[in-house]
Formats: C-alpha cells, structure tokens, sequence
C-alpha cells in the first residue's frame, strides 16, 4: 500500500491525536506526547492557524510518521522560515524515503507561503545519527549552540 502524506486541517482531530501517539512511540515518550492530550477546541485552532503546520505520513488509516512544524514570520524582510519542531517515522518504515517526503512537501508549504528556509535542530548521539544523516543529505549543517532560557524568572536564570 503506497504512503500518503497528509497536511491536518483543523476538521483532523483524530489524526492529530494519532500524531501525537506516533511521537510518543517513536521519541519514546509517551508522557509528553500523550499524557496531558490538548482539547479539540485547542487542536482545531492550532490546526486552522497560520503558524502551525502538521503533516502525517500514513499507511491505510495507520499513521506511520509525521512532522510538525512552526513559521516564524520575519521582521526584516518580508519573508519566513520553518522550523521544524518534531519528525519521526516508526521504525517499521524508516529507509523508505518517507521523512524526505515529508520534508519534501513542507518545502512544498514553505515555498508556497514564501518561506527561505527551513531549519531543523538534530541532537549529537549516536541516537541521532540517522536524523543528521538524512538533514545533512538535505541541507548545509551549521554547528551551533542551543539554550532553553526559563520562562519562569523565579528560578534565577535570567
């Protein structure tokens, strides 16, 4: 059976919530991505947004991998990029070119709304190897450094 890939609209709640366990299953994490699920009144307006897209690669009614993705609208051009938050296809159907179709659509999305880029960050491990793989077979790495800066000024960062 071919692989479909998918753009969710705000009418695809029940493919979200697949998503979410395909994420889950795939990071090994199930907690963050199924513990506390949004809503549907939530879902369906990060779904209808601007700034959200979500893509689900499935197999039949079975969804096999997917991405998520934000636009970031620029201020000194008039222009975007996409950051791709999460990817993850299941194990079963990794080496079939399904996250390069993926990736390959949200160019599609990105071009469309007159994005320059898309960026992606990869964890160094050997766990992550396959994903700088494939982002280096797609795109020029940078090294560069990541911080996560609280949002709560009470812990004394920041």
């Amino acid at each position: 059976m071919p692989i479909e890939i998918r753009q969710l609209g705000p009418g695809d709640i029940e493919l979200m919530n697949d998503l979410l366990t395909n994420f889950g299953e795939v990071f090994n994490d199930m907690n963050t991505y199924t513990g506390k699920r949004p809503g549907p009144d939530y879902i369906k307006r990060l779904l209808g947004g601007d700034s959200f897209v979500a893509l689900v690669a499935r197999e039949g009614r079975e969804v096999v991998g997917g991405v998520a993705a934000y636009e970031l609208i620029k201020f000194e051009q008039e222009r975007s990029e996409f950051y791709i938050y999460d990817l993850a296809v299941s194990s079963a159907y990794r080496r079939k070119g399904i996250a390069t179709a993926l990736i390959g659509k949200l160019r599609t999305i990105a071009a469309e709304r007159g994005a320059y880029v898309l960026f992606v960050q990869a964890d160094t491990g050997v766990e992550d190897e396959p994903a700088i793989a494939l982002y280096t077979k797609l795109g020029v790495r940078e090294d560069v450094l990541h911080f996560d800066i609280s949002v709560d000024q009470r812990d004394g960062t920041a």
